[in-house]
């Protein structure tokens, strides 16, 4: 084992790392199709800049395409056993916690709520839940910089609670317009021990 727990790793010597994600590819249904794709278009506030009658593109910033949804007709919908492997979330970054206050009322407005929202320490975040089952983040980091957030994964309180404290959305909006200073809204109370959501 390594100093974090983890098996030993292979590294590759001055290994090329990828400058961006660049986007996402979600599988649905034929039957799902459209519902996903009118989803994504409203809660990212995303532009189509390619449709057919299987496959989507979508924009919301310089990218010809952030997120792409193929209509398979070998897929199926989810079981309900419980989580199943393969992605877990993805997660789109606000600049400030105004922004992500907006963003969540806006959505709120049109009937998107959150399914999930927590202060993780280095992030403040909303998660939603689209019409397949896939979670999606919306998050400000907490810290100025990386190393900040660094530290403070690689500090006793995070090993402690990894997960984060939950918090209520109305709450949070309050706060915000507020004037409340941001570091006191983004400061992570310490509850103890806690290891699943």
């Amino acid at each position: 084992m390594t100093a974090n727990g983890s098996a030993s790793v292979k590294q590759i010597p001055n290994s090329v790392s990828p400058v961006a994600l660049c986007h996402v590819v979600l599988r649905t249904t034929p039957e799902g199709y459209e519902r996903l794709v009118n989803f994504y278009v409203t809660l990212l506030g995303a532009k189509i800049t390619h449709k057919s009658h299987r496959l989507a593109f979508l924009s919301y910033d310089y990218e010809h395409h952030r997120l792409a949804v193929v209509a398979d007709p070998n897929s199926h919908r989810r079981g309900p056993e419980g989580p199943q492997v393969g992605l877990h979330h993805v997660a789109f970054g606000f600049e400030k916690l105004s922004d992500l206050a907006t963003a969540y009322e806006q959505r709120k407005a049109v009937g998107i709520q959150p399914v999930w929202c927590v202060n993780h320490g280095m992030s403040t975040s909303m998660y939603y839940e689209d019409p397949d089952g896939n979670e999606i983040e919306f998050q400000v980091d907490n810290y100025d910089t990386v190393q900040e957030a660094v530290d403070f994964m690689a500090s006793k309180d995070f090993e402690e609670n990894p997960v984060g404290v939950d918090f209520n959305a109305d709450d949070f909006v309050k706060r915000v317009r507020s004037g409340e200073d941001e570091k006191s809204i983004k400061a992570r109370p310490n509850i103890g021990k806690r290891d699943r959501r």
